[in-house]
């Protein structure tokens, strides 16, 4: 099943949704509906990275005093799990690929998986 995660008071998450078609899509705002463990253990068996799916610009960082540096992979998992916010976003997942956030680089893949898809 094809899934995007995402936070609807984002105007970045709301701007990219709006490029796409996602009538096939389960579209999942993670403030009301938090992701799951099972759902984050799915995405790191794509990415082998719970770093990778953090947003290291979330508010609550400094709110926390967190240092990332010394964070290991258990620590971004339990914080993903924690608050919606650490999760970066939109994340666009399909049975065996993910785009992750809002870089140039991500977006130009997620257009090709469309254009190649339609």
């Amino acid at each position: 099943m094809k899934k995007v995660f995402y936070l609807n008071t984002c105007d970045t998450c709301r701007k990219i949704l709006a490029q796409f078609r996602l009538s096939d899509w389960a579209l999942r705002e993670i403030k009301k509906e938090p992701i799951t463990k099972e759902e984050l253990d799915g995405m790191y068996k794509i990415t082998k990275s719970y770093e990778a799916l953090f947003s290291k610009k979330s508010t609550q960082i400094k709110l926390r005093e967190l240092d990332l540096k010394s964070l290991g992979e258990e620590d971004f998992r339990e914080l993903l799990l924690d608050h919606y916010t650490f999760l970066k976003r939109p994340v666009f997942l399909t049975d065996d690929e993910i785009f992750i956030g809002s870089d140039k680089e991500n977006l130009a893949k997620l257009r090709a998986y469309f254009n190649s898809s339609n």
